[in-house]
This record gives structure tokens, C-alpha cells and sequence, in this order.
């Protein structure tokens, strides 16, 4: 079996692997693998964002988002492709989390353009980023051929939907209680 190879760029707080976002230090990983283009990563978001908050406040979790692109054909201009490597510019200012959120709340409809580049840099002012700063990373294009490198690895490993999400390496349901009983 090939490995891919780590893209030369990466964005700040990715894992060791380069494939994931990597929020809290507790002992237990909670693996979460997402598609900004799926409806069901949005409702998992949603019903979990303040329960992996808090795991992760508590010291109890340590958190890793793959943001991945198996829905580039759902869109006309590769969506998760971009709002991925978008994700990752906003990693590198130390605000993953707060523009995962912008891009959830913000999550068109499968089967059109999905948001534009222009939309995704104004969506940096929500979560709080410097949108000067973002908007140059994302011109440079920096960070889109990571996501293609993190749906490759979450493939060999056996991820074959989104949201997929893995409690110290084994699949639980992405539901609050059963993430947090996982932990435990």
C-alpha cells in the first residue's frame, strides 16, 4: 500500500501526520472527520459543538478535525476543497474552531458553486480572524492540496463516510452522549 505524501505545506496545529487539526491536550482523541459540503458533518456540529468544547476545556479530550473533500463532485467549483484549505488558513491564526463553526452556519447546498472565494474570506471577519492576512493565504492558494492528502490517509484508514468520529481510535456514533461515555 502507497502512502501519500505530506503536502510541503500544512497549516499550524495539524497533527505530527499533517492530517488533521489538532485542539485541547487532553489524554483521549477524539478523531472527527468532516466534509464542509455535508449536510450530516453540519448537524453533527451542531449537536456537538459545545459538548467537544467542553470535553476539550476540561482537559478530558484532545480534539482532531480531517477536513476532508469526498464531496468535490457535489459542487461545480470543488467546495470541499476549498473551504477545507480555507479551514486550514484559519488554522493558522490559531482559529479553526471559530471558522469551522462560520463555514457550518454558512454551508450551501449540494449540487451548485457553493460559496466563492470572496464569500469564504469574508467569513474570516465572523470568526474573528485577520481578514487581510486571510484573504492573502487563501490567494496563495496554500493549503489546497492538503485537503486531498487528508482524505487519502482517512481512506487507508478506513474512512468511508463523513462524519465519521473515533474515541482513542475506536468509531463511535457522532453524538454527544456517545462521545463523551467513549471518553470516559
Amino acid at each position: 500500500m502507497s502512502h501519500p505524501s505530506v503536502p510541503d505545506r500544512v497549516p499550524a496545529g495539524s497533527t505530527p501526520e499533517g492530517d488533521g487539526i489538532l485542539t485541547g491536550t487532553g489524554p483521549v482523541q477524539v478523531d472527527a472527520f468532516i466534509d464542509f459540503l455535508c449536510p450530516y458533518c453540519r448537524r453533527f456540529e451542531q449537536a456537538n459543538e459545545s459538548r467537544l468544547a467542553q470535553l476539550i476545556g476540561d482537559g478530558q479530550a484532545r480534539l482532531v478535525y480531517h477536513p476532508m473533500n469526498f464531496l468535490d463532485e457535489a459542487s461545480t467549483t470543488n467546495y470541499s476543497t476549498r473551504a477545507a484549505a480555507a479551514s486550514g488558513c484559519a488554522a493558522d491564526q490559531g482559529r479553526y474552531l471559530q471558522y469551522a463553526h462560520e463555514l457550518f452556519a454558512h454551508q450551501p447546498p449540494e449540487g451548485g458553486a457553493g460559496l466563492s472565494d470572496a464569500e469564504l474570506a469574508r467569513l474570516s471577519q465572523d470568526a474573528g480572524l485577520d481578514s487581510d492576512a486571510f484573504a492573502a493565504r487563501m490567494a496563495e492558494g496554500a493549503y489546497l492540496d492538503w485537503p486531498t492528502y487528508v482524505t487519502s490517509r482517512a481512506t487507508e484508514a478506513g474512512i468511508t463516510a463523513t462524519p465519521t468520529v473515533l474515541v482513542a481510535g475506536a468509531q463511535v456514533r457522532p453524538a454527544p452522549h456517545a462521545i463523551a461515555e467513549a471518553v470516559q
